[in-house]
């Protein structure tokens, strides 16, 4: 059995990767913190739209800058990526530092740009670049009372 550490690249590595995937190559982002079946879901539905998954998973600065509370994230970066590289619906991770995943869509020229139904398609950054290169943006609907804040708002009312 192989590892699947492998699937967590730097972005020079996920650029050899994606000239070699099997198009049309998906990409969604996040933090993907404590994982939960509304990700399982938006990341099943996002590898079914195309041939391969490259998932942005914000470093922990970046997270950090989203605002999601001084207890976020409660696993660092590199744990993160490695959970959601377990996926078999996962072809790539890569890492990102900046506020936003643009300059990582930029470089990666994805052909579809999955989030999930808090997003409306006008409000996902690099929806211009994907659909400049004749791509689509996916929105996914969210699974009900499933997010990371309100599990960790649980661990804090049972602790």
């Amino acid at each position: 059995m192989s590892s699947t550490v492998a699937k967590v690249r730097d972005l020079e590595a996920a650029l050899v990767w994606r000239a070699e995937a099997t198009a049309p190559v998906v990409f969604t982002n996040g933090v993907f913190d404590l994982l939960h079946p509304g990700h399982v879901t938006i990341l099943e539905a996002a590898r079914a739209l195309g041939g391969s998954l490259v998932v942005g998973v914000n470093s922990d600065a970046s997270a950090r800058g989203l605002g999601k509370g001084p207890e976020r994230p409660v696993a660092d970066a590199a744990s993160r990526a490695r959970v959601l590289a377990a996926f078999a619906c996962v072809d790539c991770v890569v890492l990102f530092d900046d506020p936003t995943p643009l300059a990582l869509i930029a470089a990666l020229q994805p052909d579809i740009l999955v989030k999930g139904g808090d997003y409306r398609p006008e409000t996902v950054v690099g929806a211009e670049i994907v659909r400049s290169r004749g791509g689509r943006v996916e929105i996914i609907p969210l699974v009900p009372d499933q997010s990371t804040t309100r599990l960790v708002e649980r661990l804090r009312v049972s602790s």
